[in-house]
């Protein structure tokens, strides 16, 4: 039998192509958006992974070091190495910043990490691998950045009151907001998050001497306040553990805050902050633009579909007068409708991936996503076609002759 759908779309092929490429790049943004939402997980993911760490030790009743701020006493880690299943413990401060690079502002994350053991295998918190150049063997003033943030290597960058040049480069390392990492010694982390600036400890230390309550017998003076300021610098944001093999996460875990009352999530407690608490309003944003985009979706192909059957109402008249089944010519509409759908699919998911690497955030497309997004695409377009096929099958025959 001819395929009356075929031989249709081929009358007027123009039309049905530039009319599926307009459905394509609103299914690509559809695709996008899926994208974005997988990126934001991802990111996640493996800010988890390339910490190197099986607990986040943080302060207690926070959900440090990611989600909320979170200061500890640098020191800390002396009483959680001793505890039993515990191999590995490496101090780590994070700091998100503005960073003035090349004519322009670049949002990154400061991480600060232990450099007394650069070796493969070392404390947690460095980067699990580089791309170019070395580890950071000083203590000061020397930076490992992921390629993201624009930085080549022997370049300095000046990050606060100082500038640090670029030894070593990474790939992958970002924040869970998508921010590319920046890691520098910890003291210096730690002189960048807590210690104020010159200004402000000017500032501080002139209202501090025009308040007559400090000149008073038994109250500390100028020097002892300088000094609680500076005290701040030994803090830290978590001590991340590395367990002994064998050893039970959430048994460590407990004994941690048991014992130095302070907060320990294991990895897949870690996952369900950054996933489930982090980016679940986001995710509650995506979502709601799927729905919308698969609505308006629909309502593009029923009326496209609609508009189409309208302009053959003399032709589907002839149909039935000539005694074609309501089949037949139901199946002629769905079938334009799901070719419509294909074109459209396949235009978005190019134009997804042709767009995507321009984000500024990481946009992951998998291919399970990709089939589901095909399945229903031709769900909502069969669907859509209902509206055309219920038209097209009022049509009286008489139309045929009716002028």
């Amino acid at each position: 039998m001819i395929n009356l759908a075929g031989r249709d779309v081929l009358h007027g092929w123009g039309k049905f192509l530039f009319t599926g490429i307009g459905l394509g790049l609103l299914i690509g943004a559809t695709l996008t958006m899926a994208g974005v939402f997988r990126g934001m997980v991802d990111d996640g993911q493996v800010l988890i992974d390339n910490s190197g760490a099986d607990l986040w030790v943080v302060q207690q009743g926070t959900l440090g070091p990611y989600a909320e701020p979170s200061s500890i006493r640098d020191d800390a880690w002396r009483g959680i190495a001793g505890i039993q299943g515990v191999a590995e413990t490496g101090n780590a401060a994070y700091l998100t910043i503005q960073m003035a690079h090349a004519g322009k502002d670049t949002r990154v994350m400061i991480v600060g990490i232990e450099v007394d053991r650069p070796e493969t295998g070392g404390r947690p918190g460095a980067p699990p691998y580089l791309t170019a150049g070395r580890p950071i063997l000083q203590g000061h003033y020397e930076a490992i950045a992921d390629e993201r943030t624009g930085l080549a290597l022997g370049e300095r960058v000046k990050i606060r009151r100082h500038d640090y040049t670029v030894v070593g480069l990474t790939r992958r390392m970002v924040s869970s907001s998508g921010d590319p990492m920046i890691f520098v010694p910890l003291k210096d982390a730690q002189e960048i998050q807590f210690l104020k600036d010159n200004d402000a400890l000017v500032n501080e230390r002139a209202r501090t001497a025009a308040n007559p309550a400090f000149n008073r017998p038994g109250i500390p003076g100028l020097l002892e306040a300088a000094q609680a300021s500076v005290s701040q610098a030994r803090s830290v944001n978590t001590v991340l553990v590395r367990l002994a093999p064998g050893a039970d996460a959430e048994a460590v875990a407990g004994e941690i805050q048991r014992w130095k009352r302070l907060t320990a999530y294991t990895k897949a407690q870690m996952e369900d902050i950054l996933v489930a608490k982090l980016i679940a309003t986001s995710a509650k944003q995506i979502g709601m633009f799927l729905v919308i985009l698969a609505i308006v979706t629909a309502a593009i192909v029923a009326f496209i579909i609609y508009t189409m059957t309208l302009a053959k109402v003399r032709e589907i008249a002839v149909l039935k007068l000539i005694g074609a089944k309501n089949r037949i010519i139901a199946g002629m509409i769905l079938q334009q409708a799901l070719a419509l759908g294909v074109i459209g699919f396949l235009v978005g998911r190019i134009a997804a991936g042709l767009w995507g690497p321009a984000f500024p955030k990481y946009v992951l497309l998998l291919p399970q996503d990709a089939l589901s997004g095909f399945a229903i695409v031709m769900t909502i377009c069969a669907l859509a076609s209902s509206v055309a096929i219920r038209a097209a099958l009022a049509i009286d025959p008489a139309e045929a002759i009716g002028g």
